[in-house]
């Protein structure tokens, strides 16, 4: 599965648009190294998330096929860590 499919699908990212320019902003990072849309992904690897204020580390329990439901996100994600990116004081 492509990673801009996972990280809709998943709910990581609202949307695969949005997933996509993440990932070619270099904002996502897959086992510690910064990952293009199209790259595959598989269980148990990691994914790192930087958006807005906010990075969030994830590993990959299942992969689904569709998009899911809020209620269902935690049977495909692990939520690992999730960190407030304090910004520039002015």
């Amino acid at each position: 599965m492509r990673l801009d499919q996972f990280l809709s699908n998943a709910g990581c990212i609202p949307r695969r648009t949005q997933a996509k320019q993440a990932c070619d902003e270099g904002l996502v990072e897959v086992d510690g190294k910064v990952a293009k849309p199209a790259a595959p992904v598989r269980i148990g690897q990691q994914i790192t998330v930087k958006t807005g204020m906010t990075v969030r580390t994830y590993r990959i329990l299942q992969l689904p096929r569709r998009p899911v439901r809020r209620q269902e996100r935690g049977a495909y994600t692990e939520l690992l860590s999730s960190q407030r990116i304090d910004g520039p004081d002015f």
